[in-house]
């Protein structure tokens, strides 16, 4: 069975080996063939393994590959853990990536056209991005299927590398230099505390390997720690606000947000692949991972809450008065990691993961339905732009509709089912700060509708793109870009149904995921439900369906009946506008503080430093020093027998004495 786990992580790597170096040889057909292969093999596999766990014929695996070192009996290996979390994630993130690798090959056709003639970068791009994106999806399976926290980092860091050679990967343009240096300075701010936590875990339990590390967990449950002058901390929550802030970067939550909607500088492909199943959801699955330590810490608990619920809404909020196509949907992702992490801080582990995998197959569907259109645009991704595409793209049109109703959790659709168990649990929990998380979702199920609606209406309804140019040569994408849209759709609208009654209220991630009896929302709200019609009922009696009907009639109305109030809103409330028009001001913020910070440090060092101080007094001065004292000691070579003789006789005199006294 070792053998089956190593192909599943070595397939895509040894695609992205063969592409990246040998992509001239083989040509463009050899590179998407090799890379899609290898991730198609890994995808069979993957569900090969969970329809294993499945029907209860698979075992958990838990075991070491290879032995990097030991020192001081610390041991640093590579291992697998193959468990329902690892075989769900594993089965998610090469599903989604084999669709992003096939619908590549239609979107990343013309490439060459996105580079300069005399563009040395731009020769076997096409080969290159293969690479790139199939070495991504190795990173992110060495991350999901590690049984130790080395090889978690390895993974975590990694896919942060390649994210960055991806959202860089059109490096001729500066605004893409940019979102990917963004991208990669944010996420080591996160990775910092996350390097931190990993340090305090090792340091006090004396091993990196997860099933040793959480059954020690209980016996340091009340151990204290000083640091930053006499105040005492609990280890626990130390621990796990460090860990949480790695997963703050890495999975864009407020304040270390602000590289993800940037991050779509990158092309479409790998927007579907970061923002969906992979890069974003690694923060997820590293805290419902580590549920053994969060539980024993309800400030850690605390902590991941309010961050999502503040991620959940605000950033929620930005989303509406976006017009660029992709970015709205970027923001949408910030909004539901922002979810997924609130599910987190309530012990509602299994409804985050539940919510990470739906969210995946819709949201990859969301972007690739945008890529479509962008392709049919002309590459014009201003959703003002656009309007009656429906009639040119029916394809692309019903599995947009089919991505937009799982995204607002419309009764049926798999986001419905993953999301009113999120704002559940968050009613049902008695955790600091559960009430404002609550408010917080619920206002966010009007927020997500709307501007999902908005987004919609305004690219598929209305008279026609405004451009005439776009208008006459708009058609439907390839086969190769409309098979991965229906591929996505089908999940989206049925994952859900045929998932929920294991994954959230059943056995599934029994002794998987760790939670408290106090802290056991799931089984509390388990109680009156009995399947997914059930649940369906249950979310009638509730807010969360209403507050979405509301917010998808509401840009109904607005932006294809009466599109002037949308502009009479604006200028009524131009403040707020303003505030969401500059995403609060965070980037101007970082950029004054942190990045002008630097530079004015920068130049006092030199200024102060290396010009004043290492030029002007240790080097010259230095040198005008030794002329001075040269100076004054010539004086004493006067050329005169007598004067050396006297000095000699004064010098003996000298020694004499000091020999005397000493």
């Amino acid at each position: 069975m070792e053998n089956i786990y190593l192909i599943i992580v070595l397939a895509p790597l040894l695609g992205a080996i063969v592409a990246g170096f040998w992509g001239a040889k083989i040509g463009r057909a050899g590179a998407h063939w090799v890379t899609s292969g290898g991730v198609g093999l890994s995808a069979l596999l993957s569900i090969y393994i969970l329809s294993g766990f499945i029907n209860g014929s698979r075992e958990v695996f838990n075991g070491t590959v290879y032995t990097w070192m030991v020192s001081d009996g610390l041991r640093m290996e590579v291992g697998f853990l193959i468990d329902q979390l690892t075989a769900v994630m594993m089965t998610v993130v090469t599903f989604v990536s084999f669709c992003v690798h096939v619908y590549t090959i239609g979107y990343m056709a013309h490439d060459e056209e996105n580079w300069p003639n005399d563009s040395l970068a731009g020769r076997n791009s096409y080969q290159r991005f293969f690479s790139y994106i199939s070495l991504f999806t190795f990173s992110m399976l060495m991350l999901v299927m590690s049984n130790n926290f080395l090889q978690l980092f390895f993974g975590w860091e990694a896919v942060g590398l390649v994210s960055y050679l991806l959202i860089g990967f059109w490096s001729v343009r500066p605004t893409a230099i940019f979102a990917n240096l963004k991208a990669f300075l944010v996420n080591r701010v996160g990775d910092f505390g996350f390097l931190l936590g990993i340090a305090a875990v090792a340091l006090y339990t004396g091993s990196l390997d997860y099933a040793e590390v959480f059954a020690a967990i209980p016996g340091l449950a009340d151990t204290q720690i000083q640091f930053l002058g006499s105040t005492s901390w609990s280890l626990i929550s130390v621990v796990g606000i460090l860990l949480f802030i790695g997963a703050m970067g890495k999975s864009a939550q407020v304040p270390l947000h602000v590289w993800l909607p940037d991050s779509m500088e990158g092309p479409t492909p790998i927007s579907a692949l970061i923002h969906a199943a992979t890069m974003v959801t690694a923060g997820i699955f590293m805290v419902a991972r580590m549920s053994p330590i969060y539980e024993f810490s309800e400030t850690a608990l605390s902590f991941v809450l309010v961050i999502g619920a503040t991620t959940a809404f605000f950033t929620g909020l930005i989303g509406i008065v976006q017009n660029d196509i992709k970015r709205v949907v970027a923001y949408s992702t910030l909004s539901q990691l922002g979810y997924m992490m609130v599910a987190l801080g309530v012990s509602a582990y299994a409804a985050g993961i539940f919510h990470l995998m739906t969210h995946a197959f819709f949201k990859a569907l969301l972007f690739l339905a945008a890529g479509s259109v962008i392709i049919g645009m002309h590459h014009d991704q201003d959703i003002r732009n656009m309007g009656g595409v429906r009639k040119y793209m029916p394809w692309t049109y019903w599995t947009s509709l089919i991505g937009s109703l799982a995204l607002i959790g419309f009764p049926g659709f798999s986001g419905f089912f993953s999301k009113d168990a999120i704002i559940e649990a968050v009613h049902h929990s008695t955790i600091a700060g559960s009430g404002y998380a609550y408010a917080a979702v619920l206002l966010g199920v009007f927020i997500t509708a709307l501007y999902s609606f908005r987004m919609f209406f305004l690219v598929f309804h209305g008279e026609g793109p405004r451009d005439d140019h776009a208008r006459h040569h708009l058609k439907e994408s390839p086969k190769v870009v409309t098979i991965p849209l229906v591929m996505l759709a089908i999940p989206s609208v049925g994952i859900g149904y045929l998932t929920m009654d294991g994954m959230l209220f059943g056995d599934w991630f029994k002794s998987v995921l760790f939670v408290l009896p106090q802290h056991d929302t799931l089984a509390e709200l388990g109680k009156g439900l009995h399947g997914p019609n059930s649940m369906i009922a249950h979310g009638f009696a509730g807010p969360a369906l209403y507050l979405a009907l509301a917010g998808l009639l509401v840009a109904w109305f607005i932006y294809t009946k009466r599109p002037e109030i949308a502009e009479t809103i604006k200028s009524r409330l131009e403040v707020v506008y303003r505030a969401l028009d500059k995403k609060y001001w965070f980037d101007e913020t970082y950029q004054f503080l942190f990045a002008g910070g630097s530079r004015g440090l920068g130049k006092a060092l030199w200024d102060k430093g290396d010009r004043l101080i290492i030029d002007g007094v240790i080097i010259n001065g230095s040198a005008r020093a030794v002329g001075r004292i040269a100076g004054w000691v010539r004086h004493v070579q006067t050329g005169y027998l007598f004067h050396y003789a006297i000095a000699m006789i004064l010098g003996l005199l000298l020694l004499l004495t000091w020999f005397v006294i000493a």
